[in-house]
């Protein structure tokens, strides 16, 4: 069973969540000067030229080719909020309103962005800019086209790690997500539309944005303007590190409406690592069903606060049942930091690793108690 809360019933509109196939972002902030005892206001740097000159060399065009055999079972048409509606404004495939459609037999084509992360040729972008692709090929800044080999993909965060046969390449490095504020300045460079070297700023809107696309939904919100064709290009801060990958946006149109979503660098360079290996991402498993904590329930068990997640089911032969975790635990903490939802559960049980020996404090019965639970491996498909 898996790790993490019950299947909400609410989605974004279906106007929606359209998944990008490119992009990338930059922006800075600069602090005025303090003077004694009075602070200048910060003022927003307004001039890219220098940080873009510097990290452009390492954002790529990708261009994939997909088999045209199978055709989209429904049209342009599609009720709003149905499954297939979602699917077709993520993905972006014929059938869309305002997506070409393919003639029988004829292969379909797409292009994203990447950014080389090393002098080797290894490269990050969205799995869905890659997903079922035949042929892969990447543009270089100085205009060479190079095909591409897929090293592995993880749908579960939306990331994918290609290679070139090239080296000597310029790249960009990963920063620390976990520290971008909400106003932070930021930039994207990417290939909106098949425009490449295209650079657009905006903020840090909002953090930790939870947009249904995933059991492991951990968003940056930016304005930076991103569009179809930005998937997987690199959201920069003002050093000119990597801090997200741009991966959806929230628009009615199906173009920028300055509401964008990226994956937080800290979470993409966990799974590129693990990518990297063998091309597989391997999660932590408890084996259990849980759901928040409701007021009604924090105030059953005299809790001054409803916080922590609630196990409503533990799976047999899990290492939850092994471990002895029981229907109606509450976990608090893992490994000495608290979560307050199941999102935060499940994030911090799927990015351990399997095998890992984890510490988990729970209120069972109203009284505080600590286990040691041993990991699994997460199945392809928990449920």
């Amino acid at each position: 069973m898996q790790d993490s809360a019950t299947r909400k019933t609410r989605r974004f509109p279906a106007l929606v969540v359209a998944a990008l196939m490119g992009a990338t972002a930059v922006g800075a902030l600069s602090q005025g000067a303090v003077a004694p005892a009075i602070a200048a206001p910060a003022v927003m740097q307004t001039d890219y030229a220098d940080l873009v000159a510097r990290v452009a060399p390492a954002v790529v065009l990708i261009e994939v080719t997909k088999s045209g055999g199978m055709q989209p079972a429904v049209s342009g048409n599609l009720p709003q909020g149905t499954p297939f509606d979602d699917f077709f404004k993520r993905f972006g495939m014929p059938g869309m309103p305002g997506m070409p459609e393919a003639p029988e037999g004829h292969g379909i084509s797409g292009v994203g962005t990447g950014f080389i992360i090393d002098a080797d040729g290894n490269i990050v972008t969205n799995a869905h800019v890659v997903d079922g692709a035949d042929e892969v090929s990447v543009t270089l800044s100085d205009g060479r086209k190079v095909d591409a080999k897929v090293i592995g993909a993880d749908p579960a965060t939306d990331i994918a790690l290609i290679r070139i046969d090239e080296k000597n390449l310029p790249h960009v490095d990963f920063g620390k997500s976990e520290s971008l504020r909400v106003g932070e300045a930021v930039i994207a460079i990417g290939s909106p539309f098949g425009l490449g070297n295209t650079v657009t700023s905006g903020i840090v809107s909002a953090l930790g944005r939870d947009i249904n696309a995933g059991p492991f939904d951990n968003y940056i919100q930016t304005d930076a303007a991103i569009n179809r064709g930005n998937s997987g290009g690199p959201l920069f801060n003002a050093n000119g590190e990597v801090v997200g990958i741009n991966t959806a946006i929230f628009s009615p149109t199906g173009g920028s409406v300055g509401i964008g979503f990226a994956v937080p660098a800290d979470t993409a360079q966990r799974v590129v690592a693990d990518l990297q290996g063998d091309g597989k991402v391997e999660r932590g498993w408890l084996g259990v069903h849980i759901q928040p904590v409701s007021e009604d329930i924090a105030a059953a068990l005299g809790l001054d606060k409803a916080e922590g997640v609630l196990i409503t089911e533990v799976t047999k032969d899990t290492p939850a049942a092994k471990a002895g975790l029981a229907r109606g635990d509450i976990v608090t903490e893992v490994n000495g930091k608290a979560v307050a939802d199941p999102r935060e559960l499940t994030r911090a049980i799927a990015t351990a690793t399997p095998g890992e020996e984890v510490s988990l404090n729970l209120l069972r019965g109203g009284n505080p108690t600590e286990m040691k639970v041993t990991l699994g491996t997460r199945p392809a498909d928990p449920a």
